[in-house]
């Protein structure tokens, strides 16, 4: 007898978002196969119809991610076409959970790099001077200050509006941190 696909989606999910929910408190060498069956209300062979390990889990939370931000970028008329672009994609509810573990105290580097190619130097528009032995540097801190400051952001639970954080980021960037000191 086969599964329906909405039930098969249904459980993949339960996996997905109690690994999230796990990754977010934990590093992932600590997670257990058992542990995310208990917590999903499935067994552990049920989890392997799924996936082949919790790696396999990991990269298919990040391919998502990623695949779903590919598809927004392209969909949309960006005005900007700046690494805010990508933070306005990602700044979802529905990618909460995902994102709060993948950029959480115990998400790895190597999402942030995959995130940071996706970001393609074609999509963004900085006046840095082209084929300079500077410009390589230019642009990491600029994309790594962005994901960075988003990061910062989503661990203090969206304490500034969405608007107010796009904001404060664009205000950085033009005018540097001076004018939020006090004289």
């Amino acid at each position: 007898m086969k599964k329906q696909p909405q039930i098969t989606e249904k459980t993949r999910q339960k996996f997905v978002e109690v690994f999230c929910e796990l990754y977010s408190q934990k590093p992932i060498e600590k997670i257990s196969v058992r542990e995310i069956a208990n917590k999903s209300g499935y067994n552990r062979s049920t989890f392997y119809q799924y996936f082949t390990d919790i790696y396999e889990l990991l990269d298919s939370v990040e391919n998502d991610l990623l695949n779903e931000l590919k598809k927004e970028l392209a969909n949309k008329e960006l005005s900007m076409h700046t690494v805010q672009d990508t933070l306005y994609c990602l700044d979802k509810r529905e990618h909460l959970l995902v994102l709060n573990a993948l950029l959480g105290d115990y998400g790895s580097t190597r999402f942030l790099k995959r995130l940071k190619k996706e970001i393609t130097l074609d999509q963004l528009e900085l006046n840095v001077p082209q084929n300079h032995s500077l410009t390589p540097y230019l642009i990491e801190f600029y994309l790594t200050t962005s994901l960075s400051l988003f990061r910062l952001w989503l661990q203090r639970q969206k304490d500034l509006s969405s608007e107010e954080f796009f904001k404060l980021v664009e205000n950085l960037y033009s005018r540097g941190i001076t004018p939020y000191f006090k004289e």
